[in-house]
């Protein structure tokens, strides 16, 4: 039971520790301004007021108002009226392109010192910001605290400045809580964590002077702020920075936090102020030490990203888009839209990478030569079938989309074939200028989705066979090389290497229309190949016959008798047209039985002196010998790709074979 206590006593502590940091939405109010003004006897002051710049708020009555014990008496408002007392020092001016108004009020005096209201519309009917006013006879009137008064989630940007006897002290930003100041940044390198990816101090001119800048301010950034060097409340100087947060519902909002699939592609879009159109806009990448700019519209692209990275300007909806492909482990992080313009609206986004299969797919690398025709080609999943498919080459000013489409035009062409999921880029004759970076991507109600980068390579020369094999092998069938193309030669081995996009038929009427040049210098090596091998197969068959001879085996019959010539060289025979023994009649040839006794056929004159024979193992050798040199020569003849024909004699009657 004491430790539950225990627990809700911890819960409660940490949840009041929580609002006491950071204030609900209810707790700030639509207009604002300084909570303290100090001014000298016979002095003036300035109180300047914002509100949000509705259209309402615009055309509405403003007024200043002094605090009694029961209402707000109007001192001056903007219809026209002033209060006994104050005319002719007292004076109220509306501003409402800058979303103000100043209340001005000369020739102070010991009196003027109390609590006043600034407000809109009717008095003390809540649209008001309490004001204290001082007035001191001096010499010296404390500093009031500089206001800032920002929209939710837009960028804030705070300058303070101490001089140069501070360039070598640490600088700081911290808030004001009520056990105290809490450090945001400093110029160590510190940054709290709720300010992570989204705060930068930088270092400015004169020296001495920084600025601090935070994006997608919320409700809990109102506040009271501290810049300063040294270290708060030990030694030091010190600025009050009073901020305050308003809604304004106008502008779009970007998400806080993206994720990508590595091997993927993401979109940042950043709005900016509808009614101002900044010099310069720029996407950067959050550090400790500052923002590395990657691209702006301007044309810039750091080298790191060049190929990766475009950005896109819709002036209809008022945003930029920014397209981030080919995702790796580092890109992880936080980004920043940006503009020079201070008051522009500046915001930053998380980017977080997951492992994943991209939905694009398709090879990233492409050479080809020029005036060779090559297809890139984007494979896309069921889930962009809808999606509309387009095709683009990579620039750092412009990013210009050319939608798939089936018809023809000059230069590259856009197809999407859609039963096997896959868009093509075709160039019917690559140039040197075609080479570059180009995108694959989709787009549904005008929000581009994901990209694909591809690198197309252009090499120079006029080899056919170099340019054939470099055509993607997803191309359509019915791609063509192109006209100037000659065909491969033997010296290129007549042959298609696997992964090569030329078909079969090529290769076969290029070997056709060789031989017509059979004597040329072409030929030689396969001649000198074939030559080779039939002298080394000689070489072979004679050794074994002389290690044969030695072994005495002419005893052994026709039955038992083994040999390394299978029957499927007295095979090659037939097909070669070529006789086992070209010395003897057909008539007469020996017919290889199944034992050791062998029939012969003679003419009907000889017939009578037929008899029986057994041949010893030395004769069937020997004509087993003459047979594998005939088969040898055969073989020899037809490899050199048809220079010679075979001898013109009828083949054996192999009847009666096993």
């Amino acid at each position: 039971m004491t430790l539950l206590a225990f627990i809700f006593l911890l819960t409660f502590l940490s949840a009041e520790s929580a609002s006491s940091r950071h204030l609900p939405k209810a707790a700030s109010t639509p207009v604002f301004g300084p909570q303290q003004v100090y001014g000298l006897l016979n002095g003036s002051v300035t109180v300047k007021c914002f509100y949000p710049p509705t259209k309402v708020n615009r055309h509405d009555r403003k007024y200043w108002c002094r605090e009694s014990s029961t209402r707000c008496i109007t001192v001056v408002s903007t219809s026209g009226y002033v209060a006994p007392g104050y005319q002719g020092r007292v004076s109220i001016t509306d501003y409402p392109v800058a979303q103000n108004f100043q209340i001005n009020i000369s020739n102070l005096a010991l009196a003027d010192t109390g609590t006043y209201q600034c407000g809109i519309g009717i008095n003390g009917r809540g649209l008001s910001h309490k004001v204290n006013l001082d007035v001191s006879k001096g010499p010296h009137v404390p500093e009031g605290a500089e206001l800032f008064y920002v929209k939710l989630h837009s960028a804030l940007t705070m300058s303070c400045s101490f001089g140069e006897d501070t360039v070598s002290m640490r600088k700081f930003l911290c808030k004001m809580y009520k056990n105290g100041c809490y450090n945001i940044i400093d110029s160590y390198g510190k940054v709290d964590e709720d300010y992570t990816g989204r705060v930068l101090l930088s270092h400015e001119e004169p020296p001495g002077s920084f600025s601090v800048v935070i994006t997608q301010m919320g409700w809990e950034d109102s506040g009271l702020y501290l810049c300063g060097v040294g270290s708060y409340g030990e030694h030091g100087e010190t600025k009050e920075l009073d901020v305050h947060v308003y809604e304004e519902t106008n502008v779009p909002q970007g998400k806080p936090t993206i994720i990508g699939v590595k091997g993927s592609s993401v979109t940042f879009e950043c709005n900016y102020e509808p009614l101002k159109k900044s010099s310069v806009k720029y996407w950067c990448k959050w550090r400790q030490n500052g923002c590395a700019r990657i691209i702006d519209n301007r044309g810039f692209v750091s080298d790191l990203y060049e190929g990766r990275v475009a950005m896109y300007d819709s002036p209809n909806n008022k945003t930029i888009t920014i397209i981030l492909n080919e995702l790796k482990d580092s890109d992880k992080g936080y980004y920043w839209c940006m503009t020079d313009e201070e008051k522009e609206q500046q915001s930053s986004t998380e980017l977080k990478i997951i492992d994943g299969e991209p939905g694009l797919q398709g090879k990233k690398e492409v050479e080809a030569q020029v005036g060779s025709r090559v297809d890139l080609t984007c494979s896309y999943p069921c889930k962009y079938y809808s999606y509309q498919k387009y095709w683009c080459k990579w620039n750092s000013t412009s990013f210009t989309p050319m939608p798939a489409s089936d018809q023809r035009h000059p230069g590259p062409d856009v197809t999407c074939d859609t039963d096997n999921k896959t868009v093509i880029l075709s160039f019917d004759s690559v140039t040197k200028e075609d080479q570059g970076w180009y995108w694959c991507g989709v787009k549904h109600n005008d929000l581009f989705g994901e990209t694909m980068a591809v690198y197309l390579q252009v090499t120079g020369g006029s080899g056919a066979s170099r340019s054939l094999e470099l055509l993607n092998v997803d191309a359509p069938s019915h791609a063509e090389p192109p006209s100037h193309a000659e065909p491969p030669s033997h010296a290129d081995g007549g042959f298609n290497p696997q992964g090569r996009a030329s078909s079969d038929a090529g290769v076969r009427s290029a070997a056709a229309s060789e031989s017509s040049q059979s004597h040329g210098s072409n030929t030689l090596t396969p001649i000198l190949v074939s030559t080779c091998a039939a002298l080394l197969i000689l070489a072979t068959a004679f050794a074994i016959f002389k290690y044969r001879q030695l072994k005495r085996s002419d005893l052994v019959s026709v039955g038992s008798y083994r040999t390394n010539i299978s029957m499927s060289d007295f095979e090659s025979v037939k097909e070669y047209g070529a006789s086992n023994n070209a010395c003897v009649k057909e008539s007469q040839e020996t017919q290889i039985g199944g034992d050791e006794f062998v029939t012969t056929a003679a003419p009907p004159e000889s017939a009578a002196e037929i008899k029986k024979a057994k041949r010893n193992s030395k004769e069937d050798a020997d004509l087993a010998y003459s047979t594998f040199l005939l088969t040898s020569s055969s073989i020899a003849q037809g490899s050199s790709g048809g220079d010679s024909a075979a001898p013109d004699v009828s083949p054996p009657n192999w009847e009666g074979q096993i």
